[in-house]
């Protein structure tokens, strides 16, 4: 690399910072400016990662560079594969700034603590910027938890809607009466169904099937498939995904959000959480585009505006605020490593076998899969809170620490003892049942937790029980479950733990 002309400004787009109209370009002179980008072997491998989500950072990271040229932006790219790619982000971003010489480093504050941390290490100082891309700063955040210390997600929520003046009438109040409607969003699928809309596809240009090549020569390895790759890689691709969702899907997202089906792995969901984390597609952009839906019904709007505006802003808030010891916390003691068949889909458990398999054929599980199923087992078995977190960063595409940890480790494994959910997430197989098909086609029998049919999702939610008895009991919103648990005689909670241990010890 030489240098060709003086720099005053290098931007570092990371990424997931995929933003042509984020802080890092504020005052951006064509004429006196540059752009780096870097694809990296470290961020590519520092976990074992799905191959489609290798894939869809380095292809979106292409189209955003091609984007910002058509702009008549200088930047300097570079490849995965050019000889003098040092493969870690620190030494990338050191390399060129000693050739560049530029009078100041700026980079949009980072989304990975980890990656803060390393850059905060560079020669030259970086210069980081705000992120404007979230509707609550880190202070924000912070004064919201001086006056709720034990912060609550729809305590969030509501003062996000006041904030925001979304899905709010002109007296301040909910439009429909109601800030949260939940209970109309749990309704699965029973003998007939409303059609299904089928699935956008985005099949793979030049770049994008330069990229693939790519991945698939360099990390032969890694898990998952390439051969369905079709997931929107650039602004217009993100767009045109979001339009498709408002208009095809917004209508029954809300009613059926918690159902599965199988062999159906996105159903009503919008796919649009991989271009939002990569900065794609503004927060702002997306809650708009919903309400302009004027047939969408407010269980609807108010059910995806809130995964918006409030989960999502909420977990980052978490996040920010409590790491780096945040990764470390573990309070239900789980310490089992991540059952192999995760990676595989290998098992007669259906519902898993199906959550999984969609993994590994699209790098992606709509929500309640992730939580409900592969969530839900792995914390009723007991796995370490960190391993799902880091499972999670490596099989889905739309993954992101800040976003990954606090939906695994906290609300997923409740490893953060109730910071971001008041109570585990714990259920048993009858759940799975209520809301999908999976257990009509499955070897085991959700109502029994003992014997040769029993659900392993079954057993292990009685064992739970009783193992965290102490913890749990006075959790008024775990009330009804231990007066289940207590209907229970204690010979069969002794069988039922015996059985947990075989299950446990058959997977580890």
């Amino acid at each position: 690399m030489t240098r060709t002309r003086a720099v005053r400004h290098l931007v570092v787009v990371l990424g997931d910072q995929l933003d042509a109209d984020s802080a890092a370009f504020d005052g951006f002179d064509p004429q006196q400016d540059a752009v780096l980008q870097m694809e990296v072997a470290d961020e590519a491998t520092y976990v074992p990662q799905h191959k489609m989500r290798i894939a869809f950072f380095f292809a979106a990271m292409r189209h955003f560079h091609a984007d910002l040229e058509a702009r008549g932006r200088i930047v300097h790219y570079v490849r995965l594969d050019d000889p003098a790619n040092t493969g870690a982000l620190d030494s990338e971003i050191a390399r060129h700034q000693a050739a560049l010489r530029p009078q100041a480093t700026i980079v949009l504050e980072p989304g990975d603590w980890r990656v803060r941390e390393a850059l905060r290490k560079l020669p030259q100082r970086a210069e980081f910027r705000a992120d404007r891309h979230f509707l609550c700063t880190a202070d924000e955040f912070d004064a919201f938890t001086e006056r709720h210390p034990r912060p609550i997600m729809e305590t969030f929520y509501r003062a996000m809607r006041r904030k925001t003046g979304l899905l709010i009438d002109d007296s301040g109040r909910p439009i429909g009466g109601s800030w949260n409607y939940d209970a109309e969003n749990r309704k699965g699928f029973g003998k007939s169904r409303p059609p299904i809309p089928v699935a956008r596809s985005y099949p793979p240009d030049a770049i994008t099937r330069d990229v693939i090549t790519l991945v698939a020569s360099r990390f032969s390895n890694s898990p998952g498939k390439l051969d369905r790759f079709d997931l929107p890689v650039s602004r217009v691709d993100a767009l045109t995904e979001l339009s498709n969702f408002v208009a095809w899907r917004l209508s029954l997202f809300g009613t059926y959000q918690d159902a599965m089906l199988t062999d159906e792995p996105f159903l009503y969901h919008s796919r649009l959480s991989g271009a939002l984390n990569l900065h794609m597609l503004d927060p702002r952009e997306v809650v708009k585009a919903a309400l302009a839906n004027r047939n969408a019904p407010l269980n609807a709007l108010e059910g995806f505006v809130r995964q918006i505006i409030g989960w999502r802003e909420f977990v980052r808030g978490v996040y920010w605020q409590r790491m780096p010891h945040y990764a470390e916390e573990n309070a239900l003691d789980a310490n089992l490593p991540m059952p192999r068949f995760y990676w595989t889909g290998e098992t007669d458990m259906r519902c898993l076998a199906q959550a999984i398999g969609h993994t590994i054929d699209h790098a992606y599980a709509h929500h309640i899969e992730r939580l409900m199923v592969l969530g839900l087992f792995a914390m009723l078995l007991g796995v370490r809170p960190y391993d799902v977190h880091l499972w999670h960063m490596s099989m889905f595409h739309d993954a992101v620490d800040w976003v990954s940890l606090p939906n695994t480790l906290g609300m997923s494994q409740h490893g953060d003892g109730g910071v971001v959910g008041t109570k585990p997430y714990a259920a048993s197989g009858h759940y799975i049942d209520r809301m999908s098909d999976h257990c009509r086609n499955c070897r085991y029998d959700p109502k029994q937790a003992t014997g040769d049919r029993a659900c392993p999702f079954t057993t292990l939610y009685w064992s739970f029980l009783a193992k965290h008895r102490r913890r749990f009991a006075g959790n008024g919103r775990m009330r009804n479950q231990y007066v289940n648990l207590d209907r229970r005689s204690a010979a069969e909670i002794r069988a039922i733990r015996s059985h947990a241990d075989a299950i446990t010890a058959s997977l580890v």
